[in-house]
């Protein structure tokens, strides 16, 4: 490994098979989309979601996947965004570089502006959204959850995927989703929960994607999650530059990057990276309708 922990990831062996990352910001990584996406194509990911976590964020990806054919879009409000819109906050996803107005106003405008989009045909989901208990507080939890719902309505309208972001809340979730009935694609993005949570989402229908913290030492939980999960339930993702797998965690992740996981995840599910990587396509393909 290099001396310099913030330098990128050397490129994988290619995969034989093509695979999608189902779930990326390449708003937030370095260099160009075109780069990108080369870089990608280059070892076999011919696909990637690009994912919105704010109104600016999910006018980006929408832009972004009109431009390019190998480029599908969710768009959303992040479930810390909410809170923040509501209570003026201008910290965090927001990059309007202006505090907001505030208040339930502000965040029914931003939200009409997400239906918008979703609208839109080259914007495969709605997402990401959900609920984060590890970065909002109580204080936040009643603005999360009216965000949630109402982006529940907004992909079952435009018959879109919903992207859900659960961080400590699986419970809530869980229940939001059986209360508003959820879409009939729904994607667990970056999966966090248990085994025993992995078949209550099969038993559903729900999509788990996994992120590189799968890779991670202590994720045995995620590992034994994924061994359950139905193959065709299972989808993989960067969430890049984030969640970067190992052995290069806490580097820049991109979606160059998913062979790595995928193949770790073949080895848990104890199939090869062709039958995994055939089942990841089909499945990104199925959940977002492309």
């Amino acid at each position: 490994m290099p001396a310099d922990k913030n330098a990128a990831p050397p490129q994988p062996e290619p995969l034989r098979v093509p695979a999608a990352d189902s779930h990326t910001h390449l708003d937030m990584q370095s260099g160009t989309v075109e780069d990108a996406l080369a870089r990608a194509a280059e070892v076999g990911v011919t696909t990637v979601v690009q994912v919105g976590c704010d109104v600016a964020g999910s006018r980006w990806a929408a832009e972004t996947a009109a431009a390019h054919p190998a480029v599908h879009a969710a768009v959303a409000l992040h479930p810390n965004e909410a809170p923040r819109i509501v209570h003026g906050d201008p910290d965090g996803w927001s990059r309007q570089g202006e505090r907001p107005a505030g208040g339930d106003a502000a965040l029914d405008e931003a939200l009409a502006e997400i239906d918008r989009l979703a609208a839109l045909p080259h914007v495969k989901g709605v997402g990401e959204t959900g609920l984060d208990y590890f970065r909002t507080g109580p204080e936040g939890k009643a603005a999360q959850e009216r965000s949630f719902r109402a982006h529940i309505e907004i992909a079952k309208r435009h018959g879109k995927a919903l992207v859900i972001h659960d961080r400590e809340a699986h419970e809530d979730v869980l229940r939001v989703l059986k209360e508003e009935g959820a879409p009939e694609r729904t994607v667990f993005h970056c999966y966090s929960g248990d085994a025993a949570m992995a078949q209550v989402c099969a038993e559903h229908g729900y999509f788990m994607s996994f992120a590189g913290n799968v890779t991670f030492k202590n994720a045995q939980p995620l590992r034994d999650a994924l061994a359950v999960a139905p193959l065709e339930l299972v989808l993989v993702e960067t969430d890049a530059p984030f969640l970067t797998p190992a052995p290069y965690r806490g580097r820049p992740n991109a979606p160059y990057l998913i062979p790595v996981t995928l193949r770790a995840m073949a080895g848990v599910r104890g199939i090869g990276e062709d039958a995994m990587a055939a089942a990841i396509s089909s499945n990104t393909a199925r959940a977002f309708d492309y």
